[in-house]
């Protein structure tokens, strides 16, 4: 049965208020793991006991700099073992193809590794897209999917129009908003400019198909107002049994998750809350 936004957010709540987390490990580590493929992929983890944590950056980003030095991924140790890894061509890892993407693969192998049968998977942006393809393929390895700056993409074409309206438009960036947006469109620049043009634009990818028990996987997402926050989340709202929308006031998708200035704290206890709440719930 599905519940409303209204009801989760009353859990949450009443867990914000009874739980408070408690700091374990203060450090992460650092390690190093080599896929079937042959790339070394540099990864970190944090938190000695309870389930586990899988965290996906987005592109251009590190595990680093997105979760550990947001805070959400000490946010998330206080009752969980948190991994976060360096997506392939980006961070510590290597970079068989400097300027691309990461892969969904990767993460697999990454749990195998570490010995981990399922987990809360979380990804950010290319994280959050990551995140989809690893729910099509594998949902049986899933506690719970989390989508931040993302969500699943809408087959529906009335439905995506119909989304798409409601979703306001961004005003113009300022200040440390302007400055992080800059910075990111800069590094995509340089890196693509590296890389080079591609001949031809490459083919639009199918839809990504959900079986039952994906279906079944409690899924939160979490986007800036100014972020498509409806579009991202219409197909979720209509296909998944259990689905916690959050949405961040006057945010887009760069001060969704910032660093070098004030992190958005309700995106943190969001997260922590969720992955708390349905915590070995099914």
């Amino acid at each position: 049965m599905r519940r409303s936004s209204a009801t989760l957010l009353a859990v949450f709540s009443a867990f914000a208020l009874t739980s408070p987390p408690t700091a374990r490990a203060q450090e992460p580590t650092d390690d190093f793991f080599t896929t079937s493929d042959g790339v070394r992929i540099h990864y970190m983890t944090l938190g000695d006991e309870g389930s586990w944590v899988v965290l996906i950056h987005g592109y251009t980003d590190s595990a680093q700099r997105m979760w550990f030095r947001t805070g959400i991924a000490p946010a998330l140790a206080a009752n969980h073992r948190v991994v976060a890894l360096d997506n392939r061509n980006h961070g510590q890892s290597d970079s068989p193809e400097p300027n691309g993407s990461g892969r969904a693969e990767d993460v697999w192998e990454l749990m195998d590794h570490l010995g981990i049968e399922r987990a809360h998977i979380h990804g950010y942006s290319m994280g959050g897209s990551i995140t989809s393809e690893l729910l099509a393929s594998n949902p049986e390895r899933f506690m719970t999917a989390g989508f931040g700056g993302s969500g699943i993409r809408e087959t529906d074409p009335d439905l995506r129009a119909s989304a798409l309206s409601m979703d306001p438009e961004a005003p113009a960036p300022e200040g440390a908003a302007a400055a992080a947006f800059t910075s990111l469109r800069e590094r995509a620049a340089s890196r693509n400019t590296a890389r080079g043009a591609p001949a031809s634009a490459p083919p639009a990818r199918p839809p990504l198909t959900y079986n039952a028990i994906a279906h079944a996987v409690p899924v939160l997402a979490i986007n800036g107002e100014y972020d498509s926050p409806y579009s991202k989340a219409q197909r979720i709202l209509r296909e998944f049994e259990t689905f916690q929308n959050v949405v961040l006031p006057g945010l887009n998708h760069m001060t969704a998750i910032m660093v070098g200035g004030p992190m958005p704290q309700k995106y943190v206890d969001s997260i922590v809350a969720f992955i708390n709440t349905y915590d070995q719930a099914w």
